[in-house]
């Protein structure tokens, strides 16, 4: 039961970091929190998807500012992807997706450290 709690609570909240990222229109648009809550179950769907198939693959990102980049182009694409399968999202291209995901990326950061603060997570 627990970790379907946390899985709710991780859908939650990376919905939430999409639909402020949309609100502040940084390369992506999004319907609603409806929207976002879709948005973030296919985005973990198809980063799980896409990092199987990397180590599937035998390919590694490794750490540092190449892995950096790499995480970002990677982050782009599933973005890019989940804009294919979720009516509500809107992708602006792929400068658009880099934006965006720099954007997810800091949000998240933020949320999760104003969180941790509170001792939600």
């Amino acid at each position: 039961m627990g970790i379907l709690i946390g899985l709710l609570i991780a859908i939650l909240v990376s919905a939430l970091v999409i639909w402020i990222v949309g609100k502040l229109g940084l390369g992506l648009e999004v319907s609603g929190f409806g929207g976002a809550i879709i948005a973030a179950i296919v985005i973990g769907i198809v980063t799980a998807i896409i990092m199987w198939l990397l180590a599937l693959l035998g390919i590694t990102i490794g750490g540092g500012f190449l892995g950096t980049i790499v995480l970002l182009i990677v982050a782009a694409v599933v973005l890019m992807i989940a804009d294919r399968f979720v009516s509500g999202l809107v992708v602006k291209g792929f400068g658009g997706a880099i934006i965006a995901a720099i954007a997810i990326a800091v949000v998240s950061w933020l949320l999760n450290w104003l969180l941790g603060l509170l001792g939600i997570v």
